[in-house]
């Protein structure tokens, strides 16, 4: 289901609770979204504003979110007309998927001022723009809209606020009579679908919660009369249902999932027409975050991140060319036996030559047949000095076969670390990049980035996901090769279970303490093989030995460790399973 108005509707009551409470903290984690922390009147929690092009939302959230060393101009803006400010009311406008949140604050001269934070959910157009109540004047917006983007209305500062332009639909929480209903819809397109005359007449309908109340009235009666007005009239009992739980605050927030395509839809009613896997919430910011919360999470990981995938897929492209070059030495390497035969035939027919000749054909003696071979000469060179001139050829050869195997060998390392340092990107989170791009630039790979302000201290303790088995066990994951070293190397006592992909790029996971059974071995094996390379696949194998059987090599790369006395099990990751272990980051 996209966000529609009746979403926006449940959503702007869920957010009432924290009316009469203060702002007190503004950041801008992202360029697209804000996060307010809410303090009083019996609140306290984060409230994600977002004006994601592609996962526009506002809702309650539990998520970390890594803010930027020095905060945006917009964000800063905020902090000076809203942070510490009341929040006076919440409101939608009409049934359209737009909110204004009223902010009471005092300013510097310790006067009070009201603000209107508007958040507008339209896809990317999506904006949030803070403005004068009294004068309708935009302070500013997290998007600015220029008169080349849209001659109808501009979003820059001191603009007047003109709101998106009217639809020209009917608000359906007005209709409340079944005439008033048939009136809306008794003027649209007899051929065109019952869902589709419910979208285009019906203010904040969704064509998923259209067809959802079509389907309804379907089940209830079996199939749909001939004739529109036979139609809207069956469809009017499980609209007006419908728009009676809305009213009384009786929503069933619930995401399906499409066995099939695989698909995932989200409503704040059940999806009857949908078969699937359902998963239901306890209010629609949960519904929200668990939908929405890890897919725009990796999005936002992969623009901050775009410019490190890049250069390490390029320094892993660079290795792969380094291997192939090597190869063609190698070959060309194990010619080298040939030139001293040439070298010693020439020292030996050495009076035959003479300065100027370019080949010279010769018995070769060391040939069971005794065939004769063409020797190419350089005429510039003296007799011996060609014959010496072969003899540095089979010197150059013979030393790089051992040369260019310890190269390759190299390469590969290069090659699994740069796998590795992509697999942990995929899995990272928008903290965990920093970690890697530090690491890149410990190991003399990347440059360090210019910084504004003080310099950041490197964390001695980094971050770790911390697991609850269902038999109670904690299971460590690290998701670099940071926090791989510090879990396996420092924070593991040498009698804790030590888990890892085998072959297979991954997490470290570790079990601590020794009193667990198969439950709890099984889920940290399912975290290892769902915090790996190969997390879409099914039996994978998960080497497991104690921590005392793991060490890493002198010179090693970050991460890189070596193990004996394991174990082997193969394993699928369930899930849901792990998504129902209680988790959290220490």
């Amino acid at each position: 289901m996209a966000l529609d108005g009746i979403v926006t509707h449940a959503i702007t009551q869920d957010l009432q609770r924290c009316v009469g409470a203060r702002i007190h903290k503004i950041h801008q984690p992202t360029e697209h979204e804000l996060i307010f922390s809410i303090r009083g009147a019996g609140m306290n929690g984060k409230l994600l504003l977002s004006a994601n092009p592609t996962y526009p939302r506002v809702h309650w959230t539990t998520g970390t979110y890594v803010n930027p060393m020095e905060a945006p101009m917009f964000c800063m803006l905020l902090r000076k007309h809203c942070e510490g400010g009341v929040i006076e009311s919440i409101r939608q406008i009409g049934c359209e998927r737009i909110i204004h949140i009223e902010v009471k604050h005092r300013d510097e001269l310790g006067d009070l001022s009201n603000k209107t934070i508007v958040i507008e959910i339209m896809g990317r157009h999506s904006n949030i723009i803070l403005m004068d109540k009294a004068t309708g004047m935009i302070l500013d917006g997290i998007h600015h809209v220029t008169p080349a983007i849209s001659s109808h209305r501009i979003v820059l500062p001191g603009s007047s606020y003109t709101p998106p332009p009217e639809q020209g639909k009917i608000d359906p929480l007005a209709i409340d009579t079944e005439q008033a209903f048939l009136n809306a819809l008794s003027d649209t397109d007899e051929t065109a679908p019952m869902h589709k005359r419910l979208v285009d007449k019906l203010s904040g309908f969704s064509p998923l919660l259209a067809k959802e109340l079509v389907y309804r009235a379907q089940a209830g009666a079996e199939t749909l009369n001939e004739g529109l007005q036979q139609s809207l009239e069956q469809v009017w009992n499980s609209f007006s249902s419908f728009i009676q739980q809305v009213k009384n605050e009786q929503y069933t927030p619930m995401i399906k999932t499409n066995p099939d395509t695989g698909k995932s839809f989200f409503s704040v009613t059940e999806l009857t027409h949908i078969q699937g896997e359902a998963e239901f919430f306890a209010d629609v910011s949960a519904c929200l975050e668990g939908f929405y919360g890890n897919k725009a999470e990796r999005d936002t990981v992969k623009q901050r991140a775009a410019d490190l995938i890049r250069f390490v897929q390029n320094e892993k492209a660079k290795n792969v060319t380094k291997i192939k070059k090597l190869e063609d030495t190698l070959v060309e390497a194990k010619d080298a036996e040939k030139y001293r035969v040439l070298g010693e035939l020439l020292t030996a027919y050495m009076h035959q030559m003479k300065r100027g000749d370019t080949s010279i054909e010769l018995i070769n003696f060391y040939d069971d047949e005794q065939a004769s071979v063409t020797i190419e000469l350089d005429p510039q060179l003296t007799p011996s000095d060609n014959a010496q001139r072969y003899f540095r050829r089979y010197t150059k050869h013979k030393n790089s076969l051992s040369i260019v195997a310890e190269q390759m060998d190299i390469a590969r390392t290069e090659i699994q670390y740069f796998e590795s340092l992509l697999q942990q990107v995929d899995n990272a989170s928008l903290g965990d990049i920093g970690e890697i791009r530090d690491e890149l630039v410990e190991q003399g790979y990347m440059k360090e980035r210019g910084r504004r302000g003080p310099k950041k201290k490197k964390t001695l303790k980094p971050s770790l996901l911390c697991y609850t088995s269902s038999e109670g066990a904690t299971i460590y994951v690290g998701k670099n090769n940071t926090q791989n070293e510090y879990l396996t190397n420092r924070l593991a006592s040498p009698s804790d279970t030590w888990l890892h992909t085998k072959d297979i790029p991954g997490s470290h996971v570790v079990i601590r303490g020794g009193d667990f059974g198969n439950a709890t071995l099984e889920e940290a094996a399912m975290l290892s093989a769902f915090y790996s390379q190969a997390r879409d696949s099914s039996s994978i194998p998960v080497d497991y030995t104690t921590i005392r059987h793991v060490r890493k090599p002198s010179g090693a790369k970050p991460g890189f460790v070596i193990y004996d006395n394991q174990k082997t099990l193969f394993i699928t990751p369930d899930v849901q399973r792990i998504k129902s272990l209680p988790c959290e980051t220490k």
